[in-house]
């Protein structure tokens, strides 16, 4: 599948909810085949001068309302000489209803409401299926983006929901550093899929994260095979990550993919 890019944002067109835009950074809507998307460029990209590539994960609740945080990270990546791009992730956004995982959600919804233990059956409910859909669309993005002319490696990966990140940085060898977000439940099978990540990793984590398991974070982080990890963990809940904290992690991908 190829690209179709279907709006193009130059850095003083910006929608209402943005930040004031970066000058030089190109914003593009594409889709691929259904699956739409934004890809961010520098202006110094170009086919003789290709930009290194930050895929930019993030939690399904849609691009749009994820927007301003994904353009946020993407005009700073773009300010360091990076490209960046982003998917909308399956059942998430304008894309079809995926009632299995409604339904998962809502069994999790009803047991965290309950103050009960949310056990391994709703977190493989919950998590496996869309990790199994979502990491190839993932792949067949990256194949498209890199066929740009003004797109080139290395390529890392950013963001959340972190079981997506942890089995595209198990599967697929062109992810060659990435930042986790220890923000979302982990299936035990992924853990053991964690074992076969050997790129160098920062992970953030939220100690008082609400809707994490800190425990489970920590023995995903110890089962990473990668040679150089390093972990992140400051107070707060799930939204309050300290923008130094970003900063680290911004720099962390500066050193590994230039």
């Amino acid at each position: 599948m190829s690209l179709h890019f279907t709006s193009v944002r130059p850095a003083d067109q910006q929608r209402a909810d943005d930040q004031p835009a970066d000058e030089g950074v190109l914003e593009r809507g594409f889709t691929l085949g259904e699956i739409p998307g934004i890809l961010w460029t520098p202006a110094s990209a170009s086919a003789t001068e290709p930009a290194p590539l930050i895929l930019l994960g993030h939690p399904p609740l849609g691009l749009d309302k994820m927007y301003p945080r994904l353009a946020a990270r993407a005009r700073a990546a773009a300010s360091d000489g990076f490209a960046s791009a982003t998917i909308e992730l399956p059942g998430s956004g304008d894309r079809p209803r995926w009632l299995a995982l409604e339904e998962a959600r809502a069994a999790f919804h009803r047991v965290m409401q309950a103050g009960e233990p949310v056990g391994d059956e709703i977190v493989d409910a919950l998590v496996l299926p869309l990790v199994d859909r979502a990491v190839p669309e993932w792949q067949a993005a990256l194949d498209a983006l890199l066929a740009l002319p003004e797109i080139g490696g290395p390529v890392g990966y950013s963001g959340g929901v972190i079981s997506i990140g942890v089995r595209l940085a198990a599967v697929d060898p062109r992810i060659t550093a990435a930042v986790l977000f220890a923000g979302s439940f982990v299936p035990r099978s992924v853990v053991e899929e964690a074992r076969q990540v050997t790129i160098p990793l920062h992970v953030l984590l939220q100690w008082d994260d609400e809707g994490n398991d800190r425990q489970a974070a920590l023995d995903l982080f110890d089962a990473f095979g990668s040679k150089e990890k390093s972990l992140n963990a400051n107070m707060g809940g799930h939204t309050g990550v300290p923008e130094f904290a970003g900063e680290g992690a911004a720099g962390f991908l500066a050193r590994h993919l230039k």
